[in-house]
């Protein structure tokens, strides 16, 4: 039995459309806690989560916004995650938008150096989240994690990366919007892009079974970020960030029930929900739907609805 630690991250700071802080409430709301606990696993909720003081940092890139908040969410997701770690525990980090996965991938890859063990992750998204707060020329911090999480300079005043995760153990799952330059970075890092091209010729279990056995090979941990617009925006609109073209429900519930059978999944994010764009909750529902798969429901529980 895993026991789950629901994590509430209200963070909006990353970008600049308000409603992310609501996610965690949308969440509970949802009922994720009572999808976990139908799968026979243990919840506890720590709640939301507050970010401590402000430090004085600034960036000399002028279009970067919200960076003392952002430092100081990183600061406080980081030792939280681990210490949800340490207890034993399996880190449901609820977002707040994908500038969380800072905080929630940097406690993750503290706690696994301990262990001796390999940190991987998978990042369920329409973007890759590769550019550093010295690239964006948006401003918006929810577009730097990935960077940060493998090691890329430009993070001065952030806490120092704890062992930052290599080119081969990161899988970009889903992508289908990425810019330029972000584009030659990853390529300069090699890091596997299963966008939705590579997807749609391999089918979506070939890719992530390759992945997911190397995890294993290794004896690795494995954090898995999951974006709302990994979604097409038709089944999950509750998102600033839309891309057309994303997974379907089928899909998305695959990839889900993959990473249960596997068994390597060591923390989860569930990030950019915003229940203000939301229709009636389907988002949220979706959501929760999904971590149900993770947690190990399968295609076959789920009731006819009536017509």
């Amino acid at each position: 039995m895993t026991q789950a630690i629901l994590i509430g991250a209200p963070i909006d700071s990353g970008q600049k459309r308000p409603g992310c802080l609501m996610g965690p409430a949308a969440y509970r709301v949802a009922g994720l806690a009572a999808a976990i606990r139908d799968q026979g696993h243990g919840v506890t909720d720590w709640g939301d989560l507050a970010h401590g003081d402000l430090p004085d940092v600034t960036s000399p890139n002028p279009a970067v916004h919200s960076l003392p908040e952002t430092v100081a969410w990183t600061e406080t997701l980081m030792d939280r995650v681990d210490d949800a770690l340490s207890t034993g525990g399996f880190p449901v980090i609820l977002g707040g938008d994908h500038s969380l996965a800072l905080g929630s991938v940097a406690g993750a890859a503290a706690f696994a150096q301990r262990q001796g063990r390999p940190l991987y992750l998978i990042w369920l998204d329409a973007h890759s989240d590769f550019h550093t707060p010295l690239t964006t020329t948006s401003g918006n911090l929810h577009g730097t994690p990935l960077s940060y999480i493998a090691g890329r300079e430009g993070f001065d005043g952030f806490p120092p990366f704890p062992a930052p995760v290599r080119a081969d153990r990161i899988c970009l799952y889903g992508i289908r919007s990425v810019d330029p330059a972000e584009h030659a970075a990853l390529l300069d890092h090699d890091i596997a892009i299963n966008d939705m091209r590579v997807l749609d010729e391999r089918g979506i279990a070939a890719p992530l079974r390759e992945f997911l056995d190397r995890v294993r090979a290794d004896g690795g941990m494995l954090h898995v970020s999951l974006d709302v617009d990994f979604l097409d925006p038709a089944i999950a609109p509750a998102v600033g960030t839309t891309v057309p073209g994303g997974t379907t429900f089928r899909e998305a519930h695959l990839v889900m029930e993959l990473l249960h059978e596997s068994g390597l999944v060591t923390s989860l994010d569930l990030v950019e929900l915003n229940p203000f764009l939301d229709d009636r909750g389907m988002t949220a529902r979706l959501m929760v739907d999904l971590v149900g798969s993770l947690m190990g429901k399968k295609v076959f529980d789920r009731p006819t609805r009536a017509k």
